[in-house]
Protein backbone atom coordinates (compact mmCIF):
# COMPACT_ATOMS: atom_id res chain seq x y z
CA UNK A 1 0.00 0.00 0.00
CA UNK A 2 2.78 2.55 0.72
CA UNK A 3 4.61 2.16 -2.32
CA UNK A 4 1.22 2.52 -4.05
CA UNK A 5 1.00 5.53 -2.31
CA UNK A 6 4.66 6.40 -2.88
CA UNK A 7 4.15 5.72 -6.94
CA UNK A 8 0.87 8.13 -6.44
CA UNK A 9 2.62 11.05 -5.09
CA UNK A 10 5.44 10.97 -7.29
CA UNK A 11 3.02 10.70 -10.23
CA UNK A 12 1.35 13.94 -8.87
CA UNK A 13 3.86 15.59 -8.32
CA UNK A 14 5.20 15.30 -12.12
CA UNK A 15 1.54 16.24 -13.72
CA UNK A 16 1.19 18.90 -11.33
CA UNK A 17 4.72 20.23 -10.13
CA UNK A 18 3.60 24.07 -10.32
CA UNK A 19 0.37 23.06 -7.78
CA UNK A 20 2.16 20.45 -5.81
CA UNK A 21 4.35 21.99 -2.61
CA UNK A 22 5.11 18.57 -0.75
CA UNK A 23 3.72 15.19 -0.38
CA UNK A 24 4.09 13.27 3.27
CA UNK A 25 2.78 9.26 3.65
CA UNK A 26 1.31 8.60 7.42
CA UNK A 27 -1.01 5.91 8.89
CA UNK A 28 -1.68 4.91 5.26
CA UNK A 29 -2.70 8.29 3.54
CA UNK A 30 -1.13 10.26 1.20
CA UNK A 31 -1.12 14.38 2.08
CA UNK A 32 -0.54 16.45 -0.78
CA UNK A 33 -0.09 20.18 -0.24
CA UNK A 34 -0.90 22.43 -2.62
CA UNK A 35 -0.95 25.81 -3.35
CA UNK A 36 -4.23 27.84 -3.60
CA UNK A 37 -4.20 29.82 -6.43
CA UNK A 38 -4.08 25.59 -8.25
CA UNK A 39 -6.60 24.26 -6.26
CA UNK A 40 -9.63 23.79 -8.53
CA UNK A 41 -7.06 22.41 -11.41
CA UNK A 42 -5.24 19.63 -8.88
CA UNK A 43 -9.14 18.30 -7.82
CA UNK A 44 -9.82 17.89 -11.65
CA UNK A 45 -6.95 16.13 -11.80
CA UNK A 46 -7.19 13.92 -8.97
CA UNK A 47 -10.91 13.24 -10.66
CA UNK A 48 -10.27 12.85 -14.40
CA UNK A 49 -6.83 11.61 -14.23
CA UNK A 50 -7.03 7.67 -14.86
CA UNK A 51 -4.10 6.72 -12.61
CA UNK A 52 -6.14 8.80 -9.68
CA UNK A 53 -9.59 9.00 -10.50
CA UNK A 54 -10.76 10.77 -6.74
CA UNK A 55 -14.39 10.91 -7.87
CA UNK A 56 -16.17 11.13 -4.20
CA UNK A 57 -14.99 13.82 -2.57
CA UNK A 58 -15.65 13.15 1.06
CA UNK A 59 -15.16 15.94 3.31
CA UNK A 60 -13.83 19.03 2.94
CA UNK A 61 -12.72 21.38 6.58
CA UNK A 62 -10.61 23.82 7.82
CA UNK A 63 -7.73 23.47 10.87
CA UNK A 64 -7.52 27.42 12.57
CA UNK A 65 -3.75 28.11 13.70
CA UNK A 66 -4.51 31.56 15.01
CA UNK A 67 -0.42 32.52 15.56
CA UNK A 68 0.69 31.27 12.34
CA UNK A 69 0.21 33.28 8.56
CA UNK A 70 -1.67 32.45 6.53
CA UNK A 71 -4.00 31.25 9.79
CA UNK A 72 -5.79 28.64 8.12
CA UNK A 73 -5.60 25.08 6.15
CA UNK A 74 -8.05 24.28 3.99
CA UNK A 75 -8.58 20.59 4.11
CA UNK A 76 -10.06 18.23 1.38
CA UNK A 77 -10.14 14.50 1.48
CA UNK A 78 -10.80 12.74 -1.80
CA UNK A 79 -11.28 8.77 -2.35
CA UNK A 80 -10.82 6.39 -5.43
CA UNK A 81 -13.04 3.34 -5.50
CA UNK A 82 -11.20 2.84 -8.27
CA UNK A 83 -7.92 2.86 -7.25
CA UNK A 84 -9.00 1.85 -3.67
CA UNK A 85 -7.18 5.04 -2.15
CA UNK A 86 -7.85 8.07 -0.26
CA UNK A 87 -5.88 10.98 -0.54
CA UNK A 88 -5.88 14.25 1.50
CA UNK A 89 -5.12 17.60 0.12
CA UNK A 90 -4.32 20.84 1.54
CA UNK A 91 -3.64 24.53 1.26
CA UNK A 92 -2.67 27.38 3.34
CA UNK A 93 -5.47 30.41 3.06
CA UNK A 94 -5.05 33.42 4.82
CA UNK A 95 -8.23 35.98 6.60
CA UNK A 96 -8.64 38.04 3.90
CA UNK A 97 -7.85 35.24 0.79
CA UNK A 98 -10.73 33.94 -0.76
CA UNK A 99 -10.58 29.84 -1.70
CA UNK A 100 -11.78 28.64 -5.65
CA UNK A 101 -15.44 26.94 -4.88
CA UNK A 102 -14.86 23.26 -6.15
CA UNK A 103 -18.59 23.12 -6.87
CA UNK A 104 -18.19 23.27 -10.25
CA UNK A 105 -15.90 20.09 -10.00
CA UNK A 106 -17.95 18.43 -7.25
CA UNK A 107 -21.09 19.46 -6.89
CA UNK A 108 -20.88 17.83 -2.88
CA UNK A 109 -18.77 20.46 -2.23
CA UNK A 110 -21.66 23.42 -1.90
CA UNK A 111 -23.12 22.44 1.63
CA UNK A 112 -19.76 21.36 2.59
CA UNK A 113 -17.92 25.19 1.70
CA UNK A 114 -21.15 26.20 3.59
CA UNK A 115 -20.40 24.85 6.33
CA UNK A 116 -16.95 25.91 6.19
CA UNK A 117 -17.61 29.47 5.61
CA UNK A 118 -20.42 29.23 8.86
CA UNK A 119 -17.83 28.09 11.09
CA UNK A 120 -14.79 29.75 10.10
CA UNK A 121 -15.66 32.90 8.34
CA UNK A 122 -13.48 31.71 5.16
CA UNK A 123 -15.00 32.56 1.36
CA UNK A 124 -15.39 30.98 -1.43
CA UNK A 125 -15.21 32.61 -4.94
CA UNK A 126 -17.39 31.03 -7.33
CA UNK A 127 -19.85 29.35 -4.89
CA UNK A 128 -23.49 29.61 -5.69
CA UNK A 129 -25.22 30.37 -2.81
CA UNK A 130 -22.57 31.46 0.07
CA UNK A 131 -24.62 31.61 2.95
CA UNK A 132 -24.44 30.21 6.77
CA UNK A 133 -25.95 26.54 6.72
CA UNK A 134 -25.73 25.37 10.75
CA UNK A 135 -26.22 28.68 12.51
CA UNK A 136 -29.14 31.44 12.74
CA UNK A 137 -29.01 34.37 10.08
CA UNK A 138 -28.00 36.52 13.01
CA UNK A 139 -25.11 34.60 14.30
CA UNK A 140 -22.37 36.73 15.11
CA UNK A 141 -18.95 35.30 14.20
CA UNK A 142 -17.34 32.47 13.77
CA UNK A 143 -17.62 29.18 15.98
CA UNK A 144 -14.68 26.88 15.32
CA UNK A 145 -11.86 29.39 15.27
CA UNK A 146 -9.82 29.36 18.25
CA UNK A 147 -10.49 32.94 19.42
CA UNK A 148 -14.20 32.26 19.49
CA UNK A 149 -15.24 32.51 23.34
CA UNK A 150 -16.42 29.10 24.69
CA UNK A 151 -19.57 30.62 25.68
CA UNK A 152 -20.71 32.54 22.96
CA UNK A 153 -21.99 35.81 22.79
CA UNK A 154 -25.78 34.89 22.65
CA UNK A 155 -28.33 32.98 24.92
CA UNK A 156 -31.48 31.39 22.96
CA UNK A 157 -34.04 29.88 25.02
CA UNK A 158 -37.75 29.55 25.51
CA UNK A 159 -39.34 32.22 27.79
CA UNK A 160 -42.63 30.76 29.03
CA UNK A 161 -44.09 34.25 29.84
CA UNK A 162 -43.69 35.63 26.00
CA UNK A 163 -44.61 32.09 24.49
CA UNK A 164 -41.58 32.69 21.92
CA UNK A 165 -37.84 32.09 21.55
CA UNK A 166 -35.77 34.67 23.06
CA UNK A 167 -32.15 35.93 22.25
CA UNK A 168 -30.04 38.02 25.24
CA UNK A 169 -26.63 38.46 25.81
CA UNK A 170 -24.37 35.46 27.82
CA UNK A 171 -24.39 36.79 31.38
CA UNK A 172 -22.16 34.67 33.55
CA UNK A 173 -22.95 35.42 37.08
CA UNK A 174 -19.51 34.64 39.63
CA UNK A 175 -20.93 36.17 42.52
CA UNK A 176 -22.66 32.38 42.90
CA UNK A 177 -19.52 30.29 42.10
CA UNK A 178 -17.57 29.07 44.23
CA UNK A 179 -13.82 27.98 43.38
CA UNK A 180 -11.88 25.75 45.93
CA UNK A 181 -8.50 24.57 45.41
CA UNK A 182 -7.88 22.75 48.69
CA UNK A 183 -7.49 19.02 48.35
CA UNK A 184 -9.99 16.87 47.91
CA UNK A 185 -9.60 15.33 51.10
CA UNK A 186 -9.92 18.09 53.10
CA UNK A 187 -12.14 17.13 56.25
CA UNK A 188 -11.78 13.42 55.87
CA UNK A 189 -10.43 11.45 59.01
CA UNK A 190 -7.77 9.55 57.41
CA UNK A 191 -4.87 12.13 54.89
CA UNK A 192 -3.17 10.23 52.71
CA UNK A 193 0.37 10.51 52.57
CA UNK A 194 1.97 13.69 50.36
CA UNK A 195 -1.29 15.43 51.04
CA UNK A 196 -0.57 17.25 54.12
CA UNK A 197 -1.30 21.27 53.67
CA UNK A 198 1.42 23.07 53.33
CA UNK A 199 1.46 25.99 55.60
Amino acid sequence: MSEALQDLAAHLTAKAADAVIATSIAHGELTVEVQLSHIADFVELLRDDPACRFTSLVDITAIDYPERDPRFDMVYHFLSMWQNHRIRVKCAVGEEDMVPSLSQVHPSANWFEREVFDMFGILFSGHPDLRRILTDYGFRGFPLRKDFPTTGYTEVRYDEAQKRVVYEPVRLVQEYRQFDFLSPWEGAQYILPGDEKKA
